[in-house]
């Protein structure tokens, strides 16, 4: 029970440095990079600003003193909870967000567990007919569905069924005026979550595949055939019980690149979420949003990894075993 706490003590620790070297790393490159956060703020009338005007500006932003010290003013309002406000829409930056947050929850959540369910599903029957007609064209169409960029799957789908067909609608998540019609968002969401599943589903469950083919081989599996198990049951009951922790601990590590995926559907969608946000943030230099949203997505990817080692060290004994020597509880020999 000790060493578990001081494990969990470990982990957060490392947490909380990470997201401190992110937001260090971030705020510097956005400061560095070209362009000009006044633009976002003032719109086309910074063209016709003075030398005086500007700098009142910048000022005004806080954006005339050094790095360094931008950074610790905006580090002391984030430890109170204040990430300043939005250029682009000129208000607090945590409204912004709460504003787009539920629509990429929505698309992300389902393109998770629809990946998740659907990639179980087809290692599980790859792995039961291997090498047969069934799984030979499933790797084939899997591997040609995985390599196809998302951009342009997303373009293709929206020119089929949105221009040419005109069955679904082409951006957004629902139509102006019809927010709480569950069959219009869900007639928006097809199009986006289709792109989501199919750029990623492929990928994970050959994963599984692989991984149950190479239980398959074991001796364990011999021995339940001569006890007269079909083939599914020894995947079933045998071979995925062994395969599970490091398919869990892969779609924990998944989390962010899935949620990576969505940022890119959702900018080519025009739908407005996160990723959208991250694209405008850095479009027009909107230094606080791109702040906070840089924070979040940061801390999701050390979540996940987080989530993927300890899975792996409670579903895996051997994980539990070497970690056990490493801290000393259990002597070596």
């Amino acid at each position: 029970m000790k060493q578990d706490i001081i494990r969990a003590g470990e982990l957060i620790i490392k947490c909380i440095g990470s997201i401190f070297l992110l937001s260090i790393l971030v705020f510097t490159i956005s400061r560095l990079a070209p362009g000009d956060p006044l633009r976002s703020y003032y719109g086309d009338r910074v063209e016709k600003m003075s030398v005086e005007e500007r700098e009142l500006a910048e000022e005004r932003l806080g954006l005339r003193e050094s790095i360094p010290l931008q950074y610790m003013r905006w580090f002391a309002g984030a430890l109170h909870g204040d990430f300043g406000i939005s250029y682009k829409y000129k208000m607090d930056v945590k409204e912004v967000i709460a504003m787009r947050f539920g629509n990429t929850l929505l698309l992300g959540g389902l393109g998770f567990v629809l990946i998740f369910v659907l990639s179980l599903l087809l290692g599980l029957l790859c792995a039961w007919k291997e090498e047969k007609a069934i799984d030979r064209t499933i790797c084939m169409i899997g591997t040609v569905t995985s390599c196809i960029p998302e951009f342009w799957l997303s373009l293709l789908l929206i020119l089929l069924f949105a221009v040419c067909l005109g069955w679904l609608p082409s951006a957004g998540a629902y139509t102006i005026g019809r927010e709480t019609d569950l069959g219009d968002r869900v007639r928006h969401l097809i199009l986006p979550l289709t792109v989501v599943v199919l750029g990623h589903l492929w990928y994970y469950a050959y994963l599984l595949r692989n991984r149950l083919l190479e239980e398959t081989r074991q001796d364990y599996v011999l021995l339940a055939r001569m006890k007269g198990l079909s083939g599914m049951q020894v995947l079933c009951q045998h071979c995925l019980r062994n395969a599970l922790p490091s398919y869990l601990s892969m779609m924990a590590i998944a989390l962010p690149h899935i949620l990576g995926g969505t940022y890119v559907v959702e900018t080519v969608f025009s739908y407005p979420g996160i990723g959208t946000l991250v694209y405008e943030s850095a479009r027009f230099k909107d230094y606080n949003l791109l702040m906070l949203l840089s924070l979040l997505t940061g801390a999701l990817v050390i979540f996940g990894n987080m989530l993927a080692q300890m899975l792996n060290e409670r579903l895996d004994p051997r994980m539990r075993a070497e970690r056990r020597v490493k801290t000393g509880e259990v002597p070596r020999w």
